[in-house]
């Protein structure tokens, strides 16, 4: 089984080169957010941890952001519970699809975690900074300073380019992005 992670600045368009592959493929930030709407052990954890900002169940993004925005040591306190319950997700992903011949993991602190090895390939997902800011205005909870903390905690981009086997330059243009990641699956599959 071939392990692809998938790399990338914050809107850069990772989850959708990852779905152009067309295998299975491990989202991170989906996974947090069945955990905020289904895992009440979270929610209990998350309570006790912050309360003042986790108010009910199912848990509220909003309550998140407002957490992180009035002290950054809670979103430690929010990575400390959350990322376990995703890694556990992660791996059981990867047990059930160890028959497949790829794999995609979509998962923003692929490096930062050591999540991939050296026998994994990575596909570096490049965007201009103006057209991911102008895609990020467009999401639902788009919030400039969580983006900002969230940066933070990612390595420089230039070094996941360069630790990256491939790049895909993303002009969020349907076609061109197919056909990149096209060639770029046959290239995997067939070296």
């Amino acid at each position: 089984m071939i392990k692809i992670g998938i790399l990338g600045d914050i809107g850069s368009g990772k989850s959708f080169v990852a779905k152009q592959f067309g295998f299975p493929v491990f989202n991170a930030d989906n996974e947090v957010r069945k955990i905020y709407r289904k895992d009440k052990k979270c929610y209990l954890k998350l309570k006790k941890t912050i309360p003042k900002y986790i108010l009910s169940f199912p848990i509220n993004k909003k309550e998140i952001a407002k957490s992180i925005l009035s002290n950054q040591k809670n979103l430690k306190k929010i990575i400390n519970n959350v990322h376990p319950i995703v890694r556990s997700k992660m791996d059981k992903f990867i047990k059930k699809n160890k028959k497949n011949k790829i794999i995609i993991l979509d998962v923003p602190l692929l490096l930062e975690n050591k999540i991939i090895n050296k026998n994994n390939i990575l596909i570096f997902v490049e965007a201009k900074k103006k057209e991911i800011i102008k895609k990020l205005k467009k999401r639902k909870n788009y919030n400039l300073k969580i983006i900002k903390i969230l940066r933070k905690l990612q390595l420089p981009l230039s070094y996941k380019k360069k630790k990256s086997d491939f790049v895909i330059k993303n002009n969020f243009k349907i076609q061109p992005v197919q056909k990149s990641v096209k060639l770029l699956k046959m290239k995997i599959l067939y070296k």
